[in-house]
């Protein structure tokens, strides 16, 4: 007998999933965020994913967070002069057509071909309020995306790179080697990340592992030194945020968390306890 076919097939169905808790935060009153296109996007399966992920049920906060603080760096840095941002496994990211951004940004989201085809169908006859390119890529192609890098740095003059819930899932070399690239463009200035410790991706991978090793998508990066990794790279910690601490501010922690989120992290973060952020690196 076949096998049936797992809810996340491969590394494209974790932006089901991720959308999954952006719908739900724009139903609420008092969101954050508004993303009118994500229940449409995460589609059936996203939320298949999210009803048997209950781990990641009781902690919608740190989904929302992250979009939250991805949001704020974006507009932060779009005042101080961004003309280009350039969206790494952008997944089923809906900024160019939700947020308040200026028509002459260019936006280009890279990702694999599958995804951005089904993005492309879902969004159909919607137009995104700035410059939108998409590139078919799949960025283990090194030679082609080092080809993508330079075009799109010398047709730029400040640009900014996000790579949201893309880099737990390389090895500390692949994100090394991606750092390296992506600093050779001298336009290419800030990058925005989301970074887990050590101590929280084993708790991750006990609660979320077996589904993940199953559709070849593990969790494998969370650096010892945490946001120091990137200076050996070409890019320095500018500004860091917590996620339980600004999750604390911005009221969306259960009662349980929001007594741990009283704790001091400390600095340097022990990278045995579960923690995690959104860094903002400059290049060197």
């Amino acid at each position: 007998m076949s096998q049936p076919e797992p809810l996340i097939r491969n590394i494209s169905d974790t932006a089901r999933w991720a959308a999954v808790y952006r719908g739900r935060e724009s139903d609420r009153q008092d969101a954050l965020f508004h993303d009118p296109f994500a229940r449409r996007l995460a589609g059936d399966r996203g939320e298949q994913i999210a009803a048997s992920m209950k781990f990641t049920d009781r902690h919608t906060w740190s989904w929302v967070t992250r979009t939250y603080l991805f949001d704020q760096f974006i507009t932060e840095q779009i005042a101080k002069g961004v003309d280009t941002v350039v969206n790494l496994a952008a997944g089923l990211d809906a900024r160019p057509y939700r947020m308040a951004l200026p028509p002459a940004l260019k936006w280009v989201e890279v990702d694999l071909p599958d995804l951005l085809n089904y993005k492309d169908e879902i969004l159909a006859g919607e137009k995104p309020v700035c410059q939108l390119e998409r590139v078919r890529l799949d960025l283990a192609d090194v030679a082609a995306r080092r080809e993508l890098f330079q075009r799109i740095g010398a047709a730029a003059n400040k640009v900014l790179i996000l790579s949201e819930g893309l880099l737990i899932y390389l090895t500390a070399d692949e994100v090394g080697a991606l750092a390296q690239d992506l600093a050779a463009p001298s336009s290419f200035q800030r990058w925005a990340i989301d970074l887990a410790s050590p101590g929280l991706m084993r708790v991750m991978k006990k609660k979320l592992g077996a589904e993940l090793e199953r559709a070849g998508t593990p969790f494998k990066f969370a650096p010892e030194e945490g946001p120091a990794f990137f200076a050996r790279h070409g890019w320095c910690p500018a500004d860091v945020r917590s996620m339980l601490k600004t999750a604390r501010r911005l009221k969306r922690l259960p009662v349980l968390m929001w007594l741990i989120s009283m704790l001091p992290e400390g600095d340097p973060r022990p990278p045995s306890r579960p923690w995690s952020g959104v860094v903002w690196l400059e290049k060197q």
